[in-house]
């Protein structure tokens, strides 16, 4: 049986590689959570430029950006910035790592947000090295951002930080009780149409996001769930 992810917190920083990361199943929790009054905030270290066949990276951009605040807004999300790190080729170095410490010092969260940056997705898959390479950054930047002698140019020490949730993990821990915010997780999802119609196996938002959590619930008392590996740092 899988733990109820904590609540007793009122900021939480998501940080993730590309637009529609948050909208593969966690947005429903963030919508969970803004209505509790929680603040929650989006980091994206890129801008998803490389991300739709067929489009040059600076329409991409354009119409990604557009997508990501309409979904932003469909889950009460009112702050999203960007660190302009290039889609595809994201790096788990220094200059990430300071990046992610000076967003991490200047919005004070509580908690992380994130998604799956383990090797696989459980089974035979490959996860995407953007979504590695951020994940595993961000941990180390969460305790980087506690140290007043690493990258003090990008702000003052913030050791708030109590724990890193990782949404879609193959090793969850924690669940959240989605079950009167999915619907507005689906909305999120479906504000990415410019994405999700050039995919090559196209993905319904309602079939797949429900899907997942109905599946999710089974090691829960819920009737819908989100999944998340909880780290402490």
């Amino acid at each position: 049986m899988l733990e109820p992810l904590p609540e007793d917190w009122t900021r939480a920083l998501a940080v993730v590689a590309h637009p529609d990361d948050m909208e593969y199943g966690a947005a429903s929790a963030v919508a969970r959570w803004t209505d509790q009054g929680k603040w929650v905030g989006y980091s994206l270290v890129t801008a998803g430029e490389a991300g739709i066949a067929g489009m040059a990276p600076a329409e991409a951009t354009r119409l990604r950006r557009a997508e990501q605040e309409a979904s932003c807004a469909a889950v009460g999300v009112r702050e999203l910035g960007y660190l302009g790190h290039p889609d595809g080729l994201v790096e788990n170095n220094l200059a990430l790592r300071r990046d992610l410490t000076g967003v991490i010092r200047a919005t004070r969260p509580d908690i992380l947000v994130s998604i799956n940056h383990h090797d696989s997705w459980g089974g035979p898959s490959w996860n995407h090295a953007d979504h590695r390479n951020v994940g595993r950054a961000l941990l180390d930047a969460a305790r980087d951002a506690g140290n007043e002698w690493l990258f003090p140019e990008v702000g003052g020490a913030w050791n708030g930080v109590r724990f890193v949730a990782f949404n879609a993990s193959p090793q969850a821990t924690h669940a959240v009780d989605i079950t009167d915010t999915l619907d507005r997780g689906i909305a999120s999802l479906e504000c990415h149409r410019v994405y999700l119609d050039a995919l090559a196996e196209p993905t319904d938002p309602e079939t797949f996001l429900r899907g997942n959590a109905e599946a999710a619930a089974a090691d829960t008392p819920y009737d819908l769930a989100c999944t998340f590996e909880v780290i402490y740092v």
